[in-house]
């Protein structure tokens, strides 16, 4: 049998090859992909599942690899602010989650909306921060329309899916 570290390892890498694959759906038209946030539910869900260190490993890497592999997002400074807020959804998610114990629908909305909130902070100020440097600059309006309006049905996908997809883990765990 597997030990836990062996299958949260294969576990985090089926996350990551999603992550990997997913936006490839959304890939034809850029506004669908930057609304929708395809990388964003399989680093929530590493997260959930695996614990705080996988979910911030593979959202640190998520970002890069796909930049690597299919040229988007462009390397700098796009894969680096993106890096820095998947990482801190897999690691505010995991530790959330595993502080609040008993498992329940609760508190997988609970650590949903920390993490959302925490990710989107570290996502503008890093984003302020790279367009700074580079003179473009990053207002509290585009930090509001990209972090929260354009965002969505993203937003709404991740609250409704990945529950959805928790509880029927849950329910499948108890049967097997």
């Amino acid at each position: 049998m597997y030990s836990k570290q062996q299958y949260r390892t294969v576990l985090a890498a089926l996350f990551l090859a999603v992550g990997l694959v997913l936006p490839l759906l959304t890939a034809q038209v850029k506004e669908i992909g930057d609304s929708l946030l395809p990388m964003h539910l399989p680093v929530m869900l590493c997260g959930l599942l695996c614990g705080a260190a996988y979910g911030t490993a593979v959202g640190a890497m998520l970002p890069f690899l796909r930049s690597v592999i299919f040229g988007m997002p462009p390397l700098y400074p796009n894969a680096l602010w993106m890096a820095l807020e998947l990482a801190t959804y897999g690691l505010v998610i995991g530790l959330v989650y595993a502080a609040l114990g008993r498992r329940r629908l609760l508190h997988v909305y609970v650590s949903l909306l920390t993490a959302m909130l925490v990710g989107r902070l570290v996502w503008g100020a890093s984003k302020a921060l790279l367009l700074g440097l580079s003179d473009k600059g990053f207002t509290l309006q585009a930090f509001i329309a990209g972090g929260f309006v354009d965002a969505l049905p993203g937003i709404v996908l991740q609250l409704i899916l990945i529950p959805l997809l928790m509880t029927l883990l849950r329910k499948w765990r108890s049967t097997t």
